[in-house]
């Protein structure tokens, strides 16, 4: 099957001022995008409609879909607003209040308001206050009344609303802000297929999520992001509670020692493999290429790396917001996958617990295709579970294709490491249906004359 039209991993853009025209984004659909990933952090519903707008334009020009990811942003601890940038020196005393309307200069020490009122609560002398993704370290040296001064460790200009992380301290900060519940409104009224929450600490952050969804009639699938240590800590509860993790390497590699940040990457990878969820793998996937129109030698093998490791997705972030190269960017990373999948050194799940007859079957399944040779599955589906559990059990050689006639289910499975799948509606005549799901695949180039197929289904004839 090596030859066909089909790829295991799957790619996440995110969509911004460099893709947001239709004609951009039908060249990333021909290109061979799965998910669109829109970050919240600064937008607003006008901005998301025409983004959602355009997607759908360049998805009937391609005659293709792909499922939409809504990044709500989470709480976050920021500076607050200077009207001139800083330039902090080595050594330094600095202050961060947590009264917005507090002097910024105190017996000689410049400060910064900060917008997080439990700091002086949560905060210990000793600890480090990294600002702007680490370009500034501070240490804690004394807890005052209304703030906390530090020394500076490494210095440079702070401008406003730089964003703090606060290595191994536990903030008690909301899972969702007053902007979050406005996001989710917009995402809902879209039609978005995923939610990813950022900053998730605990399996109750998620759990919040869900009961929003829940009230709200949703269907959407959360993904977890994990970007600090208390997530870490709770990575196997967080991924239970989750249908999909994203391992968000840029706050995550400064929230913790970064010669860490490989082996966090494998064990959530695996972890989710243990559960059956999918894993992402996000930032600075191909930062380079943001001005570039080559990759690193680096990028090259961290990209393979995260293909090896067998992540359901990787994904794009400025690269195809703000970068120069957002189509060759796919590009690139399709090569690379193709060529390590075409190595054949996949391997089977063996970390899956299957705990029912059906999933043993399943697996029984996937290595009869494999077996036979130049076979795939074919999979017919009104859940998603079958498909997802195939995915999850990692076939060496088989294509997973799933039919469903439901939308939402079609959307999820996009993600999902070598599934392919189709929104097709079911004829009373399940036969019918079959022969109607080959010729889908025939006459698409899914599949050729002299395949073989292992057909799989739980759906009955209405």
């Amino acid at each position: 099957m090596k030859s066909l039209p089909y790829r295991h991993t799957k790619i996440v853009f995110t969509i911004g001022p460099a893709t947001n025209d239709a004609a951009v984004l039908e060249e990333l659909l021909h290109a061979g995008v799965d998910v669109c990933r829109l970050n919240m952090a600064h937008a607003t519903r006008e901005w998301t409609a025409e983004a959602l707008r355009n997607v759908d334009a360049a998805c009937k020009a391609a005659g293709r879909r792909i499922s939409i990811m809504m990044d709500i942003k989470g709480p976050e601890i920021r500076t607050g607003h200077l009207e001139e940038a800083l330039e902090l020196q080595r050594g330094e005393a600095f202050d961060f209040f947590i009264d917005p309307g507090a002097e910024p200069v105190l017996a000689g020490v410049r400060g910064v308001a900060v917008n997080y009122p439990r700091l002086l609560e949560d905060i210990e002398v000793g600890n480090t206050i990294l600002v702007d993704s680490g370009l500034l370290r501070l240490r804690v040296e004394e807890i005052m009344e209304d703030r906390v001064r530090c020394s500076v460790r490494i210095s440079g200009p702070l401008g406003s609303r730089r964003h703090i992380n606060l290595p191994g301290v536990h903030v008690k900060l909301p899972a969702l802000t007053e902007k979050d519940h406005h996001d989710i409104d917009i995402g809902i009224e879209q039609g978005v297929d995923f939610f990813a929450l950022s900053f998730v600490r605990t399996s109750e952050d998620l759990e919040t999520l869900r009961r929003t969804l829940a009230k709200k009639g949703s269907r959407a699938q959360i993904i977890a992001k994990i970007e600090d240590q208390s997530a870490i800590s709770n990575l196997d509860d967080i991924i239970a509670s989750s249908d999909g993790l994203m391992v968000a390497r840029g706050d995550l590699g400064i929230e913790i020692p970064y010669e860490t940040l490989p082996l966090v990457q494998r064990r959530a990878i695996r972890t989710c493999q243990r559960m059956g969820k999918p894993a992402i793998v996000a930032t600075h996937m191909l930062e380079s290429m943001i001005q570039n129109p080559l990759p690193t030698r680096a990028e090259i093998s961290d990209i393979a790396n995260a293909v090896d490791e067998q992540a359901d997705a990787i994904m794009l972030s400025g690269e195809t917001t703000v970068g120069k190269y957002p189509v060759e960017c796919v590009h690139v990373m399709n090569r690379i996958i193709r060529a390590v999948q075409a190595q054949g050194e996949n391997r089977y799940n063996d970390q899956l617990v299957l705990k029912t007859a059906k999933a043993r079957m399943l697996k029984a399944a996937m290595i009869l295709s494999d077996e036979i040779g130049n076979s795939f599955i074919t999979v017919f589906t009104r859940r998603g579970i079958l498909a997802r559990t195939l995915s999850a059990l990692r076939p060496l050689h088989s294509p997973v294709f799933a039919f469903t006639d439901d939308e939402a289910v079609f959307k999820n499975l996009l993600l999902y490491w070598g599934v392919e799948p189709f929104f097709m509606e079911f004829e009373e005549d399940f036969e019918q249906t079959i022969l109607n799901a080959y010729e889908r695949l025939k006459t698409g180039g899914w599949a050729r004359k002299g395949d073989s197929s292992v057909i799989i289904t739980n759906v009955l004839a209405r």
